[in-house]
């Protein structure tokens, strides 16, 4: 059962000793190469989102409102701060739980290729994207959200494909057409194949891609397949970066909390993205990369606090002391919080 917001807050006051840490400043949390994370801009984003729920879904929007109010840190033994515990409501389109959501994801990912590679250093790596025609409304986008992993489903297991693929992870995406207010599904997929892949016959052109796609999906028409070969085999450059695309959003919150458009639309868009990706599964694993996945799994799935590759739980590193950041309504940002 998910932990209510009350609970978490007794439980933190009960198990850990606040200490302040820069008391009133604003908030800088930055990973290690030095890239300051997003927790002012996802909150403003989580407070817009929650705006519009309060028409949608009163009760649910209260969760929203209360997500990641206060951020609680750990300072180690070698200076280092490190996100310790935080309340997120885990929402499907929250900002804010996306955001974290995505560097969980994308983490994990680059975790299984790494060990893949290391198993089968000599395969190779191919960037799949199958699209079908956008969609409106939410019925066609919620039929073809569920097509969409029927139709990748059979052609994967195609003899043509099923012999030539060591392993795969393929993820769900939606973006909204700003002209039409369409809705444009489709796949990333990451292949895993092995070297022979591309000698003679064993090769798949893009073209054979496309047929194999439409037949699997039975349309009507001839759909927009991608495929390009990844160069980089060592968990490095092009490889991690095709790890973070299959790993990002499932649909970007500028595209129901934008600016250009009015209160109406991005209600109904948030509205028809809440019941189009209900109950469906952002990422699929298969092959190789499905048995390291199991091997890999560990911890709580809906942990979105441990989500960074540079997130060491070291027994090395001991915390020596605990601090608190807490978002202001009046000055909208984080802020250490004051002694009291």
């Amino acid at each position: 059962m998910r932990q209510g917001k009350k609970d978490f807050e007794k439980q933190l006051e009960e198990n850990t000793k606040l200490v302040n840490y820069k008391p009133g400043q604003k908030l800088i949390d930055k990973t290690k190469n030095g890239k300051e994370r997003p927790w002012r801009q996802k909150k403003i984003e989580n407070l817009l989102y929650n705006d519009y729920m309060e028409e949608i879904n009163e009760k649910k929007a209260r969760q929203i409102h209360d997500c990641a109010e206060t951020l609680t840190f750990q300072i180690t033994n070698e200076g280092e701060q490190k996100l310790y515990q935080v309340w997120f409501c885990k929402d499907r389109l929250c900002p804010m739980c996306s955001w974290r959501r995505s560097l969980k994801s994308a983490a994990e990912l680059q975790q299984i290729l790494t060990r893949a590679v290391e198993l089968k250093p000599k395969d190779q790596f191919l960037f799949l994207t199958l699209t079908v025609k956008n969609v409106y409304g939410k019925e066609d986008l919620k039929r073809t959200m569920s097509e969409l992993t029927k139709g990748f489903n059979r052609m994967i297991k195609y003899k043509k494909i099923s012999e030539k693929i060591v392993g795969y992870v393929r993820s769900t995406e939606v973006t909204v057409n700003e002209n039409d207010g369409s809705y444009h599904p489709h796949l990333h997929v990451l292949l895993m194949v092995e070297p022979t892949y591309f000698w003679g016959r064993e090769y798949i052109p893009q073209s054979e891609w496309t047929k194999l796609w439409k037949r699997a999906m039975k349309l009507d028409y001839t759909p927009v397949v991608n495929i390009k070969k990844i160069h980089d085999k060592k968990g490095k450059g092009d490889l991690k970066s095709a790890a973070l695309e299959v790993g990002k959003y499932q649909t970007k919150s500028k595209d129901y909390l934008s600016d250009d458009t009015n209160w109406d639309e991005n209600l109904k868009r948030i509205s028809d993205l809440r019941y189009g990706l209900q109950n469906t599964r952002q990422y699929g694993y298969g092959g190789l990369l499905k048995q390291i996945a199991l091997e890999l799994k560990k911890g709580d799935e809906d942990d979105l606090v441990h989500v960074d590759l540079d997130d060491d739980q070291s027994e090395t590193k001991k915390k020596v002391k605990i601090c608190m950041a807490v978002w202001s309504y009046e000055h909208y940002n984080y802020f250490w919080k004051k002694k009291e």
